[in-house]
């Protein structure tokens, strides 16, 4: 657009290839397109008045191309306070649990088996959600957590970038690390192996 006047609703138009400068009328423009802005580039046809002047019809406002945005190549997620000292914390209290009280060996067995799998689940839902296939409830990601997988979710979290910004869900999963943590504490006490 070359020029506009609003209050008469009527403008010019420039053609990109030059030449002379072209009648538009704000009828010309589809209904509800808004109003035209000078520099603002359109599209039209072109046709004769009755008096042999040439006069723009079918105006479209040309919207620019979004430029696509730059591929974030997948690198592994910031490691926040509580990511970076849960599983370093949890094995310092593993170690004061073991030595004050002794631990069954099966528990190492069992968070080190859980924390396979709930990696492997936390994988096939990345898995599936990128190509749009079925996933795994938040609800068995957090019993998985819950039942001593967490730290194969952190390693998950960080290193697949799956489910590391959602609030609702980490705000989930770290009351289930504070439950696991502190029911292993109990369940290895004297209160509980105390007969």
């Amino acid at each position: 657009m070359k020029s506009w006047n609003d209050d008469r609703g009527f403008g010019f138009i420039e053609p990109a290839r030059g030449g002379q400068e072209i009648f538009v009328h704000i009828k010309s423009f589809p209904p509800r397109s808004g109003r035209p802005q000078v520099d603002q580039p359109v599209s039209f046809e072109v046709e004769l008045n009755a008096q042999g002047k040439k006069r723009a019809m079918n105006v479209h406002v040309v919207r620019p191309a979004r430029k696509p945005l730059p591929s974030r190549k997948e690198s592994p997620a910031q490691w926040g306070t509580a990511s970076l000292f849960a599983i370093p914390g949890f094995l310092v209290v593993y170690l004061a649990v073991a030595f004050a009280w002794g631990v069954p060996r099966p528990f190492v067995v069992a968070y080190v088996a859980v924390s396979i799998i709930c990696f492997m689940a936390n994988a096939i839902d990345k898995s599936a959600a990128r190509s749009g296939g079925w996933r795994t409830a938040e609800s068995t990601l957090l019993f998985l957590g819950l039942a001593g997988g967490w730290p194969g979710a952190i390693l998950a979290q960080q290193c697949l970038r799956h489910k590391s910004t959602k609030p609702s869900f980490r705000s989930a999963f770290w009351g289930t690390v504070v439950l696991n943590v502190m029911a292993f504490v109990l369940i290895n006490s004297p209160l509980m192996t105390a007969r």
